[in-house]
């Protein structure tokens, strides 16, 4: 009742700001200080004569003017200059190379422009050590498991970002613990003159002697062996489509197989479906993207969009048979006097429903759930999840660290939101699985209020606490955007 009751507040005081707004929509661009043409009201074309970039000691020259509304010999009328210069500053910041983007206008004739691009490159290697928690999330290893370090993973994760300064990533995983995992992928975000057509390469391979293998009262059951309970290994291959700026496509193909221990297959005869120890078969995926965030690191403005389908088992030979899609929109305000508003719409739908347990469909995972149900699993063969966050910005500053030896993280944004929201979701079941029904075939609402603390490198600290629909309510924390 408390979740019902905080749900509606937040509600009626979303729409009272939106009405104050008048008609939200994406805010007009704001003037560049640093364009600086002589005043005209009324107005002239411009022609662009050259344009110069400094700064980019790795990126190449093309990936940078890849991401340009303007290239050298076209005409802008003078007006419109300072908008596509803010909007081309946005873009450069979201492609996550550099700290800092500023192109200037440099006049030299009253018709006529030199663009000057001054970048600040971020720092591209990162040999991150694994210590990490083998649970779906920090709130589940907290409550769930009573925060035993047993349940963590250890190793070794290096991110080479701006490959070549191609703007290309690889990374390599080699973890330890819990759960061995050995991972290595490579992204080409593009390979041909144009810079339109990309690929990604992918293989892992997995082995664990501590598995879920089933689900209780929306609890993953844990059984930890000394001997491997769980093996899997696969690959793929995806070609990406990128012909303009906002919108992206992504056509994967890869292959799966896993198998378990007779252990699993006694505990649970659907683990793999029909008591079988292996499961092997390809999965063909479509995806596409439209994003227009103003950051994507931490977006205030703008949307964007997702849609994904994808079917698993494409030959007669398969051990699966399965489809599913989903999409995710989300809608970003800026309600003026540092209040901003954030929507998050999900959907998920997939079949049959008679689909082994490792296969089924869950809300619950990454980012896919309603606040205050993080240490929850609902299986459904579809579901629905709306977010919206209300937030106000209390604190902004850039410091500049002069003495930091590396000059790539002398540039330190900080932001700190306090925020307030509510969730409201929906998982239609298995027909034939009993062990956790109790939060499907219901709507599940939640309430609560919270701190996201943002600074450098797209980090994210969320602090919140949360009344959910079943009576609960606590702290819970995240390392991540909420969506």
């Amino acid at each position: 009742m408390r979740a019902f009751i905080l749900s509606v507040i937040i509600l009626v005081l979303a729409c009272e700001l939106l009405a104050q707004q008048g008609q939200i929509g994406m805010p007009g661009s704001m003037p560049s200080s640093s364009v600086n043409l002589r005043p005209d009201s009324a107005g002239r074309f411009i022609y662009i004569n050259r344009i110069f970039i400094i700064g980019n000691r790795i990126t190449r020259d093309q990936i940078i003017l890849r991401e340009l509304t303007l290239r050298q010999g076209d005409v802008i009328y003078s007006l419109d200059l300072p908008g596509i210069l803010e909007t081309d500053q946005k873009k450069l910041i979201n492609t996550r190379l550099f700290n800092t983007a500023e192109i200037r206008p440099l006049e030299l004739q009253k018709d006529q422009v030199d663009l000057l691009i001054d970048l600040n490159e971020r720092w591209y290697t990162f040999p991150a050590p694994i210590f990490e928690l083998s649970d779906r999330n920090f709130n589940e290893w907290w409550q769930t498991y009573d925060h035993d370090f047993k349940r963590v993973n250890y190793g070794l994760k290096l991110y080479q970002f701006n490959m070549r300064g191609r703007n290309e990533t690889m990374r390599l995983t080699a973890q330890f613990g819990f759960q061995r995992r050995f991972e290595l992928s490579y992204r080409f975000p593009y390979i041909d003159k144009k810079q339109k057509h990309g690929l990604i390469v992918d293989v892992d391979f997995t082995e664990t002697k501590n598995l879920a293998y089933q689900t209780v009262d929306h609890r993953l059951e844990f059984l930890q062996s000394d001997d491997i309970l769980r093996t899997t290994k696969g690959g793929g291959i995806t070609y990406t489509f990128r012909n303009s700026f906002y919108v992206s496509h992504a056509l994967k193909l890869e292959y799966r197989s896993n198998s378990v221990s007779d252990t699993i297959t006694t505990l649970n005869s659907n683990y793999l479906g029909n008591e079988k120890n292996t499961q092997r078969y390809g999965i063909i995926s479509y995806q596409f993207i439209s994003d227009r965030r103003d950051y994507v690191g931490y977006p205030l403005r703008g949307h964007y969009l997702t849609l994904m389908a994808a079917k698993y088992g494409i030959t007669t030979n398969d051990d699966l048979n399965k489809w599913e899609a989903n999409i995710s929109y989300s809608k970003f305000f800026d309600l003026k006097k540092n209040f901003y508003l954030a929507n998050n719409v999900i959907g998920y739908v997939s079949g049959p429903e008679d689909v082994p347990y490792s296969n089924y469909g869950a809300m619950g995972y990454r980012r896919q759930f309603a606040r205050g149900y993080e240490i929850y699993v609902i299986e459904g063969v579809a579901y629905a999840l709306n977010k919206l966050t209300l937030k106000k910005r209390i604190f902004h500053r850039v410091y500049h660290w002069q003495l930091m030896p590396i000059p790539q993280f002398r540039h330190i944004p900080l932001s700190i939101f306090i925020k307030t929201y509510t969730d409201v979701g929906y998982v239609r079941s298995y027909p034939n699985y009993f062990l956790s029904t109790r939060l499907a075939d219901k709507v599940l609402t939640s309430a609560g209020g919270g701190i996201d603390i943002v600074a450098s490198y797209d980090t994210v600290l969320r602090i919140e606490y949360t009344f959910n629909g079943e009576g609960e309510d606590g702290f819970f924390f995240h390392l991540r955007k909420e969506f």
